[in-house]
């Protein structure tokens, strides 16, 4: 192969990859899972990126403030991370971001749930930095009920209160 063809082949390969929405970005970030499990996690954020990715598609974000919005999220399966951790049977989850701020969560509401990394084709951790890294996104919930900055996801099999 000659120069120029390998110049026009590196070129196209920069081209492809960062068509492709750059590589995953460089967090110090851990998502624990406790309670109600039986293999408590604590998952990197690389970890979490290396899992099979759901998407989501327009999905109507229902604000309490502002317009509502919709958009496009991706990022792995609620499901999938509570199977990992031994979760079987349980009524909630509470979810805890990282000032502390925590809300329980029923298991209805946490249908094809997502912790997303991605929102519209753009990690989060690089477009949206105070409402990232990760985020819980519960796409048939309004979004007061959605957390950003997810640090903690503890299992309960009773409800709380």
């Amino acid at each position: 192969m000659d120069w120029k063809r390998l110049v026009v082949v590196m070129l196209l390969l920069v081209v492809v990859l960062a068509a492709c929405g750059g590589a995953v970005p460089d967090e110090d970030w851990t998502l624990s899972v406790s309670g109600a499990v039986s293999e408590p996690l604590a998952l990197s954020y690389a970890e979490l990126a290396d899992m099979p990715q759901t998407e989501l598609s327009d999905i109507l974000m229902e604000k309490s403030l502002g317009e509502d919005t919709t958009g496009d999220w991706s990022g792995v399966a609620l499901s999938e991370i509570l199977d990992k951790a031994g979760a079987g049977e349980f009524v909630s989850i509470t979810a805890v971001a990282a000032d502390g701020y925590a809300i329980e969560i029923s298991k209805d509401e946490l249908q094809d749930a997502i912790v997303a990394l991605k929102e519209d084709g753009e990690w989060i951790a690089e477009t949206d930095p105070d409402h990232g890294p990760i985020r819980l996104v519960c796409p048939y919930t309004p979004a007061n009920r959605w957390l950003f900055q997810l640090t903690d996801l503890q299992v309960n099999a009773e409800a709380a209160g």
